[in-house]
């Protein structure tokens, strides 16, 4: 991007038993838009002696995007959904006032060698839905809007964006774009999108003002009007952003939202185990850990 603010590098972070490389939060740029949380799952092989299992957790005052590029995540939640997510689907998961859920590796592939890579997304909610009813979206890959222009191909995971609008039912301006190229070309993108606007570079490069950047950065827009660069031959690029909120979000583990008090309210009701179980899944949580970060 011709007007780069901030290059983020990833940082390994655990989930569990399963590392990851965070983009988000960052102490410079806690958020891009509404994106509060990005996170890089793999790309690693799993032996059949080893699952991806995320037992259950809480979440207040967000949307959890799983997008994945190789493997399958077998989702359940309170609300008594359980479903499979693969390659280019969309799980959209509001938790509103709150919500638990797990993912896990499907039970009929536990006992198989998988690769996984995929990104896990978390979305703050504005000020006046931080305490709606908890929801559950499916998108499959097919329903996601697609098309090409020349050797790019486009997709719109979420939000809106170029005079499309994907189905993932969001609940604020923003937007998640999938860039694919076969050739090197240049692109100036910045009248299609608005608000604040991070580039991921999955794989391959882009280079702009004679700088080259390659894969596990994100790049931050100063203005997202002003989004051009060169997109290298055989590379794949994330856009992510959109309209910032007026009031600041705290993070405390899982729990996003404006009032600290929340939080504390929803910390206190997980270390009593007074979240709803999750049917199926009932033995295993993660307990509140004894660090985190706000």
């Amino acid at each position: 991007m011709s007007n780069i603010k901030l290059i983020i590098e990833e940082r390994a972070a655990s989930i569990g038993k399963f590392m990851v490389g965070r983009l988000l939060p960052f102490r410079q740029k806690r958020m891009v838009g509404p994106f509060i949380y990005i996170d890089h799952m793999g790309p690693v092989k799993l032996s059949e002696k080893k699952n991806f299992d995320v037992p259950p957790h809480p979440h207040i005052g967000l949307s959890t995007l799983t997008f994945l590029f190789e493997g399958s995540i077998m989702h359940r939640d309170t609300l008594g959904n359980e479903v499979e997510i693969k390659p280019g689907a969309v799980n959209w998961m509001t938790a509103g006032k709150g919500i638990v859920h797990s993912e896990r590796t499907p039970e009929y592939l536990r006992y198989s060698q998988i690769n996984m890579h995929g990104l896990q997304i978390w979305v703050a909610l504005p000020k006046e839905l931080e305490q709606m009813k908890p929801e559950f979206f499916h998108v499959e890959e097919n329903q996601i809007p697609k098309w090409t222009e020349g050797d790019l191909e486009f997709k719109l995971v979420a939000g809106e964006a170029f005079g499309r609008k994907s189905p993932v039912p969001v609940y604020s301006k923003l937007y998640m774009l999938e860039i694919k190229n076969k050739t090197k070309q240049s692109l100036n993108i910045g009248d299609q999108l608005y608000g604040e606007s991070g580039l991921y570079i999955l794989n391959g490069a882009i280079e702009s003002e004679g700088n080259i950047y390659e894969p596990k950065q994100l790049l931050v827009a100063k203005d997202s009007k002003l989004c051009e660069f060169t997109i290298q031959e055989d590379s794949t690029i994330y856009i992510f952003g959109g309209e910032p909120f007026p009031e600041k979000r705290f993070i405390d583990w899982n729990f996003v939202s404006s009032s600290k008090e929340l939080i504390a309210e929803a910390k206190q009701k997980w270390k009593a185990q007074a979240f709803p179980k999750i049917e199926g899944d009932e033995t295993e949580f993660i307990p509140y850990p004894t660090r985190n970060y706000k």
